[in-house]
């Protein structure tokens, strides 16, 4: 494990303005999370399947959540200790219980006849925007990625035969193809959250390069 580049992790340029970026797009992926489980359009590859499995076994997302990563967290520690970072254990612990409070939180304040069609699309789409902007700061801020996202990174770098948008494909597929069996909606949310986030992620690092260097 190379402990120096956690060390230096920890000593990025502009510490404070990165903190405060991901403490934000930690905090509004969980909230969005929380609303597209509400609309029912489905939600990211990675809620798809911790959320087939909270509805199996009665766990709570957040806690399926963190248990799931803290699983792939093991591979991620003996190969690469450089993809670890504040942000992996912001995501792990921060999200799937943030999310949990916002859908108690919103299902206490759901009226008895439920939401309109207009109002779960208007929900959707305010809350997909937010999140793409969010999830894509995550990813900019650079403070490590969550154990989900670094074992297709982690197969991609030790396999010369396909690449990592290739290995991720298979990845979040394979996810979702057990979330849904285990019950889990898939839809227009999953279907935006697996093709644009990467183009969302590329035009926010443009956008904002600067501001952590």
């Amino acid at each position: 494990m190379n402990t120096k580049n956690l060390a230096a992790s920890f000593q990025r340029p502009h510490m404070k303005r990165r903190l405060l970026a991901l403490a934000v797009s930690l905090t509004l992926m969980g909230v969005c999370i929380a609303v597209f489980k509400t609309v029912g359009f489905g939600t990211d590859p990675c809620s798809t399947f911790t959320l087939g499995v909270s509805a199996r076994t009665g766990v709570t997302f957040g806690t399926c959540q963190l248990v799931f990563n803290l699983l792939l967290f093991i591979p991620v520690i003996r190969h690469d200790l450089s993809r670890i970072g504040i942000g992996t254990i912001g995501n792990m612990v921060g999200v799937g219980y943030i999310a949990d409070f916002c859908m108690r939180l919103i299902g206490a304040r759901l009226p008895p006849e439920g939401l309109s069609m207009m109002e779960r699309v208007l929900m959707f789409a305010v809350s997909m925007a937010v999140f793409l902007v969010a999830a894509s700061f995550y990813m900019v801020v650079d403070l490590g990625v969550a154990p989900y996202d670094a074992i297709p990174q982690l197969i991609a770098a030790h396999t010369n035969k396909l690449s990592y948008r290739g290995v991720r494909m298979i990845w979040d597929l394979s996810m979702l193809s057990i979330g849904f069996l285990l019950g889990s909606i898939i839809g227009l949310t999953t279907l935006i959250t697996g093709f644009f986030l990467g183009p969302a992620i590329t035009l926010v690092a443009k956008r904002v390069h600067g501001w952590f260097e």
